[in-house]
């Protein structure tokens, strides 16, 4: 089986390159299909808000973004393959991008954010088609505007970063009507694009601590972080229970 049934949701076991050939499998079909990147604090948030369990299951593909989720998978005997992470996602499917001239779109973020994300990610991929760049605090005349350069440059991809979850959100509201192929959620990912933040050092990310690196970084998530050791509890409650 490609997916696993964990704690009210169902996650690929895919890995990384297995999930870009599947988002080109997306691109082929032609369909709109919305990809969520899901974080332990998501997913623990989600066991008691049911609008956005219902968002995370209706979408058509969910990787496990966090360490969290890998760890809760692992304890709970339905083990997935690796993290696919938004950065790592958008990074693997830019690369295939250029190989197969997939056109892309980038909204979120500060004004201006996306436009460096982009800038960057074509010095590294000179033939990458990036036929629109729009940041996440548009009026709604410019919403409009945005929608309408949409539909005439007709990009394959559609990279969403309004912070989870208003951006599941917005994807699961607009799928239809702008009719992409593949809209992926993908957090804070253009800032690292864009050089505005820096991930954790590659050994952090082995020991899966780059929620600590980006503590350190930005104390201000505290709050958020404390959702961490709930869920943590949580998952831990469900294996004596014999519950996933």
């Amino acid at each position: 089986m490609d997916n696993i049934n964990m704690m009210g949701v169902k996650i690929s076991k895919k890995n990384l390159q297995e999930t870009v050939s599947e988002i080109s499998s997306y691109i082929i079909e032609g369909t709109s299909h919305h990809i969520i990147t899901l974080n332990a604090e998501i997913l623990y948030r989600a066991q008691q808000d049911e609008k956005l369990m219902d968002t995370i299951n209706s979408a058509d593909l969910v990787t496990p973004d966090g360490a969290g989720v890998v760890w809760a998978s692992r304890i709970l005997n339905r083990p997935v393959q690796e993290r696919v992470t938004g950065i790592d996602l958008v990074q693997a499917v830019t690369e295939r991008a250029q190989q197969e001239g997939w056109r892309m779109c980038l909204y979120g973020g500060k004004p201006g954010t996306a436009r460096e994300a982009a800038n960057n990610l074509q010095k590294k991929f000179p033939k990458l088609k990036i036929v629109g760049t729009y940041h996440g605090y548009q009026s709604s005349k410019e919403l409009e505007e945005m929608y309408g350069h949409i539909a005439d440059t007709n990009p394959d991809i559609l990279l969403v970063a309004l912070g989870a979850p208003l951006q599941e959100y917005w994807i699961r509201d607009n799928k239809e009507t702008l009719g992409i192929p593949v809209m992926v959620g993908v957090g804070g990912s253009l800032d690292v694009l864009a050089g505005k933040a820096k991930r954790a050092p590659t050994w952090l990310q082995k020991a899966q601590l780059e929620w600590l690196y980006r503590l350190i970084k930005e104390p201000k998530r505290y709050k958020r972080m404390l959702a961490l050791p709930k869920f943590m509890l949580m998952v831990l409650k469900m294996k004596l229970r014999g519950k996933a």
